[in-house]
């Protein structure tokens, strides 16, 4: 009995067991500093975007095919669907140690960017085939040259961006690792960085293009279409043999094309908002409002995502997250991610005053920067960050609690949302302004 007793005491240190790995701990200032860097990198970027947006819509292509302004939302949408969740999924594989081993992290890297090349040629199509079908809704209009150009111009543009933005955001992720940066705080606002001026600016050159081309050369739409969509089982093959990405090739499909369908709803109204002279003003504000928000609920939601990868089992939720969602468990409270949505909030306010003030620099848009104008767009922009942290911190928590991936199923809903609330509270502040007699369209023009 003494012999069992000593050796059960010794069995402890003789048995090594292998070694655990922790959720690094950062500071509240240490997750600011990470934050803002990207997140301005990435203002900059919606900023260009709108900026670009706010030329092209006086291109012919855009006059006379309005839809495009349909495609907008959607496609820019590719890089919460996509993008970010491509940066959410390898975010947490870094931070649980799968992309330790070089084999296992080429496989995630090489099966996932297979994934989101199917992923975006389908999208691409389906985005037009809603921008056809919304548009011709209220008009009663079809052309099928138009329907054909709107295909080819959505399919090719969100496979080219798609390739390039894949490219970036696997050498930021690998980037990050390797300095030591939580790329959950830096990987999804600089997947956005360039992703929206980057899809925009190839939309309105493929556009313009195919426009070109429409009286003199017909079949080149057509064309384009199908060389892109002829691909398509190229990369299902290619991410069907890696495992990572089989599962989701097959199941993954649900959350990319619901979030479609959001963002065209946005871009319907803002088509509508567009077409009305006494609004123009909103076209520079749109990608502006839209990607800010969408960034900044994707990093709540990826670090969400990653304390539950490390804390709980799937199906398993942390005790503070259990029982009927308030609004106050989102910002109130002892954990790190109530912390970072505090964050989060305070960066909106300074962070659109600066890209205000750089449009309005850069002599772009149709809007005078007035007090009114400025307080009405500020508050639209804190209504909207403020609303999707609170829905990120719900649907996060009950993605996990029903088993299914956060990674891979939050971002594209949160950004989509963040797209449809951005456009429509942007609309209503601007007709707001109309009312109330702020009419100021054609500055800028």
């Amino acid at each position: 009995y003494t012999a069992i007793q000593h050796l059960s005491r010794l069995l402890p240190l003789l048995i090594q067991r292998p070694p655990t790995r922790n959720m690094p701990k950062e500071s509240p200032l240490a997750m600011a500093l990470q934050i803002v860097v990207p997140f301005l990198l990435a203002g900059f970027g919606t900023v260009s975007a709108g900026m670009v947006l706010d030329i092209v819509q006086h291109w012919d292509a855009f006059k006379y095919i309005t839809e495009i302004f349909i495609l907008v939302p959607a496609l820019l949408g590719l890089k919460g669907n996509l993008e970010m969740t491509l940066a959410s999924r390898l975010s947490t594989a870094v931070n649980v140690g799968k992309m330790d081993s070089p084999i296992e992290k080429w496989n995630l890297i090489i099966g996932n960017l297979a994934l989101k090349q199917v992923q975006a040629t389908v999208v691409g199509f389906l985005a037009a085939v809603a921008a056809v079908v919304l548009g011709w809704i209220p008009e009663g209009k079809f052309q099928m040259s138009h329907a054909v150009l709107l295909c080819s111009a959505s399919v090719a543009t969100a496979f080219i961006a798609s390739m390039l933005q894949g490219f970036i955001m696997v050498g930021v992720i690998v980037g990050s690792k390797k300095t030591g940066i939580n790329p959950d705080n830096v990987a999804t606002p600089i997947a956005a960085s360039f992703g929206d001026l980057i899809t925009l600016a190839i939309l309105a050159w493929i556009s313009q293009g195919l426009y070109n081309c429409l009286d003199s050369h017909p079949y080149v739409s057509s064309l384009v279409c199908a060389f892109f969509l002829s691909l398509t089982p190229v990369w299902m093959v290619i991410s069907s043999k890696h495992p990572a990405s089989r599962t989701l090739l097959y199941s993954g499909w649900e959350p990319v094309i619901t979030a479609m369908v959001i963002s065209s709803i946005g871009g319907l109204i803002l088509d509508k908002t567009v077409s009305d002279p006494n609004l123009a003003g909103i076209v520079v504000y749109t990608p502006v409002i839209n990607g800010i928000g969408g960034n900044l609920v994707a990093i709540q939601s990826s670090r969400i995502s990653t304390h539950l990868h490390f804390h709980s089992a799937p199906g398993e939720v942390p005790e503070e997250a259990k029982g009927c969602y308030y609004p106050c468990r989102t910002f109130y409270g002892t954990g790190a991610n109530h912390r970072s949505a505090q964050v989060l909030l305070l960066l909106v306010l300074p962070g659109h005053l600066i890209f205000l003030y750089t449009i309005h620099l850069m002599k772009s848009g149709h809007t005078t920067l007035t007090p009114i104008f400025m307080t009405v767009y500020l508050a639209a922009a804190l209504l909207q960050v403020f609303l999707l942290l609170c829905i990120a911190d719900w649907m996060v928590y009950s993605m996990w609690r029903s088993g299914k991936d956060p990674d891979s199923f939050s971002i594209p809903y949160l950004t989509a949302l963040g797209d449809l609330l951005g456009t429509a509270l942007l609309a209503l502040s601007f007709q707001f302004l109309w009312y109330i007699g702020d009419q100021d369209s054609d500055v800028g023009d």
